[in-house]
């Protein structure tokens, strides 16, 4: 398949484990998604919607092998509003450094496709490899490979990536923090993908070795403080999660946020004025700032800032 075709449809990719072996089609699909029931599934093959090793199939008895390759093509749905703004702040035949919204997805992910960073930058410019991935609601600075080579090259070397994020917090955030510790999952949470921050000196054993250099930048009234985050690792809600432990959540953000109930009820579109007014913006106050890199042929060092819009700062430039 070529990277018209996969702009053109969503397609979910699996494959067969031995242990699955000899499984029926439609066993396979009950067990691996929740998104129908057997007698979903049924309709959808039976709709043309199933392919493996890019064969269509009809038959939903059909036994797959180990290492079958299942492609699902879901129905078209009208997907949620999205930010499809963004900029290109730099550009050669090897890499693409762009300059996204923050409220807009990097890769196709629940409803979003076509209003994807994915999408549109693959529609402007053919497909494209993401070496750092930020958070839908994390504006910013990214970079894209424009071919696998170069990607892997640099996905190889990805500790020599500088990156420095403004993050606007709840509380006063007097001091420098070197964050070092542990990311774990956050077994309070009734939210199974958020993460907790434990300082070194209290880490339980196990999670991924985390370190963050916070440095305030200034206060902002009535309650707030913009703080510079330098990452000397990275993991995913690093930032988010670190912050959150410290006492300082980010501003605007449902998970990490005052409340990770508004998190549930985002998904359900159910947030009420009251939440929208303890949030206080409409996406997570975090912005990836500045990035440095050696070029991946040249070795030649780059640098790439991008301002810090966020509506609390009062037009403020940073």
């Amino acid at each position: 398949m070529n990277f018209a075709d996969k702009l053109a449809h969503r397609i979910l990719y699996s494959h067969v484990l031995p242990s699955e072996e000899g499984v029926t089609l439609l066993d396979y699909l009950t067990g691996h998604y929740s998104r129908w029931d057997a007698d979903g599934w049924f309709r959808q093959i039976a709709e043309g919607r199933l392919r493996v090793n890019d064969i269509p199939l009809s038959d939903p008895e059909t036994r797959l092998a180990r290492h079958d390759c299942v492609a699902y093509y879901p129905p078209e749905t009208v997907e949620p509003e999205a930010d499809l703004s963004f900029r290109i702040v730099y550009e050669d035949a090897d890499l693409l450094v762009i300059d996204k919204p923050g409220n807009l997805c990097v890769h196709p992910t629940g409803p979003f496709f076509r209003h994807t960073l994915w999408h549109l930058v693959g529609s402007a410019y053919a497909e494209v490899h993401f070496i750092n991935r930020l958070d839908r609601e994390t504006s910013g600075l990214l970079v894209a490979a424009r071919n696998a080579r170069v990607a892997a090259k640099m996905l190889r070397n990805s500790g020599a990536m500088y990156k420095e994020y403004l993050a606007l917090v709840y509380g006063d955030f007097r001091q420098i923090v070197r964050a070092r510790g542990v990311l774990t999952d956050d077994r309070k949470s009734r939210i199974g993908k958020k993460r907790r921050f434990f300082p070194e000196d209290v880490a339980p054993a196990g999670g991924e070795f985390v370190d963050t250099q916070l440095v305030p930048e200034r206060s902002v009234p009535p309650d707030m403080t913009l703080v510079r985050a330098i990452l000397h690792t990275g993991r995913q809600h690093q930032i988010r999660a670190t912050l959150f432990s410290l006492g300082f959540p980010i501003v605007g953000d449902k998970l990490y946020g005052p409340d990770e109930r508004l998190y549930l009820k985002i998904r359900s579109c159910s947030l009420t004025e009251a939440d929208h007014a303890l949030l206080r913006m409409d996406h997570q106050a975090l912005h990836s700032a500045k990035i440095q890199f050696p070029h991946p042929n040249s070795g030649t060092l780059l640098t790439f800032e991008s301002p810090c819009r966020f509506p609390l700062l009062e037009g403020t430039v940073l």
